[in-house]
């Protein structure tokens, strides 16, 4: 004997599913608590899956934002560079360089305490000093990019003097070059590069490495790229360059000092 068939119609779904809100609305508070409780402890796994897997998508959210996409660019930069040298040094002297920029180089992270980035000035104050190795001289790195150096180290804070600072000078060469100068802070930001002729080709967004430095950086680093080329109106045969830094210096959290061949 076939079994007859139990259909529920739409409307009777509706007033049974008004019925249980309703019943849920009026409950007593204490006992819908019991309830969320009872249910996420009976369903705790994949609650907690799904909340990690929340957090991870949260955790990659920063990837796209400006500062990390400049870090990697900056990265690449550097890579390029490297492979640029290595190449040249093929041609000249056939033979591969065999140390690396950090080789037997030692990273501390540090803190940005305060910034003070205007026309006069450009300054950070981070949580590193004499007692984490840190001196006067030092390279400081900011997202892969050379951002300055120290210009005064207490035993636990130091101070970094900003390659926009109008009294920072750097010796850079631009890239894919052997054309060395000394780069000048000019205050805003950016920094200027004077007295190189204009029979050196030099374009917008070009990109300015620090020179290898024995002691301070076993090898080029980008600490920026050119935002304008023009005639230096004091003297015509020469380049008037702006450089600005590769990173938002403004934005860092955290900056890391190189200190070569530490004891």
């Amino acid at each position: 004997m076939a079994r007859k068939q139990f259909k529920v119609s739409r409307r009777m779904l509706f007033t049974w599913f008004m019925l249980g809100g309703l019943i849920l609305l009026f409950t007593p508070h204490s006992l819908t608590n019991k309830f969320q409780f009872g249910f996420a402890r009976i369903f705790r796994w994949p609650l907690g899956f799904g909340r990690s897997v929340s957090l991870a998508a949260h955790r990659q959210q920063p990837l796209t934002d400006g500062l990390t996409e400049q870090q990697y660019q900056n990265y690449i930069a550097n890579l390029e560079e490297e492979l640029w040298q290595e190449r040249q040094k093929v041609e000249r002297l056939s033979e591969l360089r065999n140390r690396r920029a950090f080789e037997g180089a030692k990273l501390v992270v540090a803190g940005v305490i305060t910034a003070t980035i205007n026309n006069s000035k450009g300054e950070l104050i981070i949580n590193r000093g004499q007692d984490d190795g840190v001196a006067k001289g030092q390279y400081v790195l900011g997202l892969n990019n050379v951002i300055g150096a120290v210009s005064e180290a207490g035993s636990r804070t130091a101070k970094v003097r900003l390659v926009t600072d109008p009294a920072s000078k750097v010796e850079i060469k631009l890239a894919e070059s052997d054309v060395k100068r000394v780069m000048q802070g000019a205050g805003n930001d950016s920094a200027k590069i004077r007295l190189l002729s204009k029979e050196h080709k030099v374009k917008i967004g070009d990109r300015v490495f620090a020179h290898k430095t024995p002691g301070l950086l076993d090898g080029a680093m980008i600490i920026g790229k050119v935002t304008d080329c023009k005639t230096d109106k004091e003297h015509p045969l020469l380049w008037d360059i702006t450089v600005k830094p590769s990173c938002n210096t403004q934005a860092l959290e955290n900056v890391a000092v190189i200190i070569m061949n530490p004891q």
